[in-house]
């Protein structure tokens, strides 16, 4: 067991992590993984007392998540923070012509895990950006999205991460289902992937 007694975990990322949260109430964990997630360790661990917060916001891109670190993770003093971002730094390129360097993507992820780890000495869980080739478009989005994932790996190694391989992990579960049945729209999950996810995150912290 990972989690220490009255651990406060925050969630951030996009709207794989946003899941339709209500963003006037902070306790509200959208319909998503980290709902699943908390939802499970909460019932199985209640005496822990561990507060779970979300503040994914649909369309992020790491660049945004920097501009909110200050108020949306220093500021709530979390003792754990898990971050997964990415996919829309790749999706931009290719619906807005607005691409993010690999190099851009890489410093402005390394500044916001070192801000966790001076101001907080918060511990990491980074969790890899993914997308499944429901579509020839999707399919095309790995010459950009590869790279990112190879930073995050590199970053998740760097600052002593707990590394979640979701790129692959979700790769693995479409050779036993179809990738629509994760990724309905090989980005964003269905239920069933969201589960996938929170699966995979308890497993990670030890709590499954």
């Amino acid at each position: 067991m990972l989690l220490e007694d009255d651990a406060i975990v925050l969630f951030q990322g996009d709207s794989v992590t946003d899941a339709g949260r209500d963003y006037t109430d902070e306790t509200d964990l959208g319909t998503g993984y980290p709902m699943m997630a908390a939802s499970y360790f909460s019932a199985t661990y209640p005496e822990k007392g561990v507060k779970f917060i979300n503040k994914g916001i649909s369309g992020n891109r790491v660049r945004d998540l920097k501009e909110r670190w200050t108020t949306d993770c220093i500021d709530r003093k979390p003792t754990w923070v898990s971050i997964l971002i990415g996919i829309n730094d790749s999706w931009r390129r290719y619906d807005s012509d607005d691409p993010t360097p690999k190099e851009k993507f890489e410093a402005d992820y390394r500044y916001i895990l070192r801000q966790t780890r001076d101001k907080l000495h918060a511990k990491l869980i980074l969790c890899e950006p993914f997308v499944l080739p429901v579509s020839e478009d999707r399919a095309a989005w790995r010459e950009d999205l590869d790279p990112k994932i190879s930073v995050v790996r590199k970053l998740a190694a760097e600052f002593n991460a707990i590394f979640l391989p979701l790129d692959g992990i979700f790769a693995q579960a479409a050779a036993k289902r179809e990738s629509n049945f994760w990724l309905p729209d090989g980005v964003h999950p269905s239920l069933a992937g969201h589960a996938l996810i929170a699966k995979n995150w308890l497993q990670a912290v030890e709590a499954l």
